[in-house]
């Protein structure tokens, strides 16, 4: 079984902070926002706008200390005193995403070790563009799915098929038990991602920034497959070009 990691209540959130973004939240009724945080020293005016903005949804506001914002948040400088939790509906444990998929032709993502939120974000942002059936993202190795990682990812992060797992080895573990091909994509793979052949059922492993794929994910993995690219130039940045492997992949998989 794979190593699904709910980790803690909160997992189901992801966490946006600013006055601005919150009330953005606040104002589009398709985002399911669970709750807000107000720091106590908020201006009065600013404080009442917020309360009226929640109470108009019934969505419960709390005044908290300034530090329980900077906690949630992560940011000591940016938040404002402002933070909400939105509530994810299409995240997924590993195990639970697996059992819904069956044996139906999937194509998915497998971050290992991508750090940078602004990298994770983006490719968030473009495996939704592409039509990508799942993000798995890791809860150990990979940047956490905070406020940089949602702003990088243009609010995609909300709505996303993000799929959690404890760590990339598990999930490469579980996604290749359950009869996916998992190729990794690399600067230096032995075939052009152009013609290589694919799986009805693809697992497409993204690398991270520095080291690229885990030794342990590569053990795992069937077959690596590059990007060709002119003469000079040796690579990509990462959401780069996993933005370019995935349209490739949604365009050729078989359905």
């Amino acid at each position: 079984m794979p190593a699904d990691d709910e980790g803690s209540p909160r997992e189901r959130y992801l966490t946006v902070f600013g006055r601005r973004a919150v009330r953005e939240a606040l104002d589009d009724p398709s985002l399911p926002v669970a709750q807000v945080f107000v720091a106590r020293d908020v201006a009065k005016s600013d404080a009442r706008a917020l309360e009226a903005a929640a109470a108009a949804r019934g969505i419960p506001l709390r005044r908290v200390p300034r530090d329980r914002v900077t906690r949630l948040s992560g940011s000591g400088r940016q938040h404002q005193g402002v933070a909400a939790d939105v509530e994810t509906p299409n995240r997924r444990a590993l195990g639970a995403w697996l059992a819904e998929a069956g044996t139906a032709a999937a194509a998915c993502v497998l971050l290992d070790g991508v750090t940078t939120p602004a990298n994770v974000g983006m490719i968030i942002r473009s495996a939704v563009a592409a039509g990508l059936d799942a993000v798995v993202v890791p809860t150990h190795g990979v940047a956490d799915l905070g406020p940089l990682v949602i702003k990088a990812s243009a609010g995609l992060a909300f709505r996303a098929p993000l799929v959690r797992v404890r760590t990339a080895t598990d999930a490469a573990d579980a996604l290749s038990g359950a009869g996916f091909e998992l190729i990794e994509l690399c600067a230096g793979g032995e075939e052009d991602l152009w013609s290589a052949p694919l799986h009805r059922r693809t697992a497409l492993v993204v690398g991270g920034e520095h080291a690229g794929v885990s030794d342990a994910v590569r053990a795992r993995v069937s077959r690596a497959v590059r990007i060709p690219m002119a003469e000079g130039v040796e690579s990509l940045n990462v959401a780069v070009a996993a933005s370019m492997a995935f349209f490739e992949v949604r365009r050729r998989a078989p359905r």
